[in-house]
């Protein structure tokens, strides 16, 4: 049985075709990353930035908490005041998602109970993000992520 030689176009050749593996890998990584997640919360920041401290004074003075659950092919969106009491907001506008892009997002149309704001949503297990801008009955915008784990 004749043995053969391993030369250093072996050596070349092994040694590109791993570097070929890693670096293609490397780039559809990379544009996966870039082309599926927008990565802007706001078009300018420092625009946002002046109005922050009394758009938050002014949340906080209402006193919400919010709470998301996922049970029933529903999405269930509790907003309370200080007291634990149910809160029907002026108008609530929201985004269902995943947290890490933006391929699954929709607007669920969501409809106050008496409790809880609900609104039917069919979702896979994991991490999801509601991103709601409620207003108060006197205008205060009531912005917050909520972030919702469904459990398979």
């Amino acid at each position: 049985m004749a043995t053969r030689e391993f030369t250093g176009t072996h050596a070349a050749l092994i040694f590109g075709g791993a570097f070929s593996v890693i670096i293609t890998v490397n780039l559809a990584l990379a544009y996966n990353a870039v082309s599926t997640f927008p990565g802007l919360e706001v078009k300018n920041s420092y625009v946002a930035s002046q109005q922050f401290d009394a758009r938050r004074d002014a949340q906080l003075a209402l006193g919400w908490s919010v709470r998301a659950d996922a049970r029933d092919g529903q999405v269930i969106l509790s907003i309370t005041d200080a007291n634990g009491a149910p809160v029907q907001v002026a108008d609530l506008d929201a985004t269902l998602g995943r947290a890490t892009h933006v391929k699954d997002d929709l607007r669920p149309e969501f409809v106050f109970d008496g409790k809880a704001y609900v609104a039917p949503a069919d979702l896979g297990k994991g991490n999801w993000n509601i991103r709601m801008v409620a207003r108060a009955d006197d205008g205060t915008e009531f912005t917050q992520r909520v972030i919702l784990h469904v459990r398979g």
